[in-house]
């Protein structure tokens, strides 16, 4: 289960992407919730999530998250 700070950090990140000072990041967050998620910004935020936190995240994996939160346990498990 991802942490507050990955969360945090995460909500940071979807903001800067979405150019959203007001999103609010839940775990049940799917791209049809946020306006402008398209899969231009889908990869432009796989990218920001990379960089932020020093991660590379395969094709597979990304292709199986459904939510952010699915997304946010992906960065938890790869953090370590």
């Amino acid at each position: 289960m991802a942490t507050p700070e990955t969360y945090e950090r995460l909500t940071s990140v979807m903001r800067k992407v979405f150019r959203q000072d007001g999103l609010v990041v839940r775990p049940e967050l799917t791209a049809r919730d946020v306006k402008d998620w398209d899969s231009l910004t889908h990869i432009r935020l796989i990218l920001e999530v990379e960089r932020a936190f020093g991660i590379k995240l395969a094709t597979a994996e990304i292709s199986r998250f459904r939510n952010v939160g699915q997304l946010a346990d992906l960065i938890e498990k790869k953090k370590f």
